[in-house]
């Protein structure tokens, strides 16, 4: 009986109401999780002259941040599942700040690493799958707007942080813009107070179910879409985050101002607020919805082309255009990752579906920007880190078309002979 009141609620999704609060916290959380470990990079040339490190060195703080967003998955599914969203999101705000504050006063890289890398990392993760939770809860028929929505404010942030980064760096230091950002990272606990539950009724009822709920199911493992999906994400991770962390340092390199350098993660945010809630509205056309792997295929495809026929931009011009096409495509991906991920496993095995997947790709994160670092350090070429991470995104874009074009035909195909010896059975005369 527990159960049937409990599919209830959730099927009734509002797709509205307090929905747009929720929609906005998330909104913000998704703007801090994702813009901030690439606009970090703004400091990155002052921490290599205080710590006398190299590119691969200061590419491990973004990599950190992101792992710990993605690798603390599982951790966050047990916790929300166990305590519920709004507590998980208080604790993360509360971490992602602390971490910051006390990145403020390290001595030493590895000091960073800890601080502003595993601390703020794991609040960020601890605020950023909940709200994703709350808002697939919330939303329903306008789910595909509403996370084309949420997901543009990882741009919007982008816009924002990175001149306002450059600009604390100017005025007060490295030190004083981490201790500054810390201060604003506290809007995550503002977020996680907003994430009220559906109903008390569907609290109480998930309440007394809760010794027979797994706090973290491993059974969406059998789904073999899912696991589709996770190898290309794998792939996926491992060059989408590199441009982006590499950007500003490659201008400065070039010879560009420090503060137009830093404008172009800008660029790249302000044509992403428009790319992702497009998408979302695109991606929710009845004809495209069904598709939506192909859909997904193909912004892959276009943002590692945009990098591999942008490897040559070495003026300023040339990598505005290339800032342009990129925030087109990399909104494409955002808009659609969470929204491709949901209709493969639903609302029910969407929480632990995603801590799996964001643990596999911590550790593809782990190894694309340090190995792009790596090669600039090495051999001095900024061109080699967009072929790289071109090509990583080609592979998985044309990898996921393939393979979810050969298990949706042999799917379909299962289904109707399903079907047919259904019939045949009922109807055993025919």
């Amino acid at each position: 009986m527990g159960t049937t009141v409990e599919d209830r609620e959730t099927v009734g999704a509002p797709d509205g109401g307090w929905g747009w609060i929720i929609l906005l916290g998330c909104f913000v959380v998704t703007g801090f999780s994702y813009a901030f470990p690439k606009a970090i990079s703004v400091y990155f040339k002052e921490l290599m002259k205080d710590f006398d490190c190299g590119y691969s060195d200061t590419a491990w703080i973004s990599s950190i941040i992101l792992a710990m967003l993605y690798g603390s998955g599982p951790i966050a599914s047990i916790m929300v599942n166990k305590f519920g969203c709004r507590p998980v999101m208080l604790v993360g705000g509360l971490l992602a700040s602390g971490g910051m504050i006390i990145a403020s006063f390290t001595t030493n890289i590895i000091q960073l690493y800890l601080t502003a890398g595993v601390l703020t990392g794991l609040g960020l993760a601890l605020n950023f799958q909940p709200s994703l939770i709350m808002l697939g809860s919330y939303f329903d028929k306008r789910r595909p707007l509403a996370n084309g929505l949420a997901a543009a404010g990882s741009p919007v942030f982008l816009s924002a942080l990175s001149p306002l980064g450059q600009l604390l760096l100017n005025r007060y230091g490295w030190r004083g813009g981490f201790l500054i950002t810390g201060g604003l990272l506290l809007n995550c606990c503002t977020c996680g107070a907003v994430m009220r539950p559906l109903k008390y009724k569907e609290r109480k009822v998930i309440a007394c179910s809760q010794d027979k709920k797994k706090l973290l199911d491993f059974s969406v493992l059998a789904d073999l879409g899912l696991i589709i999906y996770i190898i290309a994400k794998f792939i996926v991770v491992l060059g989408l985050f590199v441009p982006t962390i590499l950007l500003v340092n490659y201008a400065k390199d070039q010879g560009v101002p420090d503060q137009d350098a830093a404008f172009l993660l800008s660029i790249i945010g302000f044509v992403d607020i428009f790319a992702r809630p497009t998408c979302g509205i695109v991606a929710g056309l009845k004809w495209i919805r069904p598709k939506m792997a192909y859909f997904f295929s193909l912004a892959l495809l276009f943002n590692g082309l945009t990098d591999v026929c942008s490897a040559t931009s070495t003026d300023y011009k040339g990598l505005i255009i290339f800032c342009v096409f990129f925030g087109l495509s990399y909104g494409m991906v955002g808009a659609l990752q969470f929204e491709v991920l949901m209709g493969i496993v639903g609302k029910s095995g969407f929480s632990s579906a995603l801590g799996l997947v964001l643990l596999v790709e911590a550790v593809a994160v782990l190894i694309g920007p340090p190995s792009a670092g790596y090669l600039v350090d090495k051999y001095k070429n900024y061109e080699l880190i967009f072929y790289m991470a071109g090509g990583e995104l080609i592979t998985a874009g044309l990898f996921l078309a393939l393979a979810s074009f050969f298990f949706i035909r042999r799917k379909k195909h299962k289904d109707r002979q399903q079907k047919h010896h259904g019939d045949v059975a009922i109807n055993p005369k025919r």
